[in-house]
């Protein structure tokens, strides 16, 4: 876990190999997260992020289109 980001007001998302970490306070909205993969960022589900729904490739490369840095992930 990353304490400077939970500590910033993001919330961890857990995943095998990589976390994602999300603050709704920084969000902007802009639908790339959700555009970018479904199986990862999922609004009807709970949680709504599920970092091993996909690959590590695909949180990395969705999260860097990320354009307001509400999402980040950390390698484990």
């Amino acid at each position: 876990m990353d304490n400077d980001l939970l500590d910033a007001g993001y919330r961890a998302y857990t995943g095998e190999k990589i976390d994602v970490y999300f603050s709704t306070d920084i969000c902007q909205h802009s639908g790339n997260c959700v555009r970018g993969s479904v199986k990862l960022f999922n609004l009807k589900r709970k949680p709504w992020i599920i970092p091993d729904e996909v690959d590590v490739e695909t949180v990395v490369r969705v999260i860097d289109t990320c354009p307001s840095g509400a999402l980040k992930y950390r390698h484990k």
